[in-house]
């Protein structure tokens, strides 16, 4: 494969990205309810984000408000 496809799965707010089309041999966790997939050369071939639509949304605010916080102190400094 050679584009890397993402799918997200509504019913179980599962969001997954496939890297490579290698078979899974193991995976690690990165973080609670993200894993990395890894092939037999441990390579990462895919990530799984399980509770994505609420990972999704606290890591968007996170980066959101770190950018903001960013911006006011530069213009406290300007």
């Amino acid at each position: 494969m050679k584009t890397p496809r993402m799918s997200y799965f509504e019913s179980e707010d599962v969001l997954h990205l496939v890297i490579s089309d290698e078979a899974e041999a193991g995976s690690a966790e990165l973080s609670p309810n993200v894993t990395a997939e890894l092939n037999d050369r441990g390579e990462l071939i895919g990530i799984e984000i399980l509770q994505a639509s609420t990972y999704m949304r606290d890591s968007l605010l996170d980066s959101a408000q770190v950018k903001l916080l960013g911006l006011a102190n530069s213009a406290r400094q300007g």
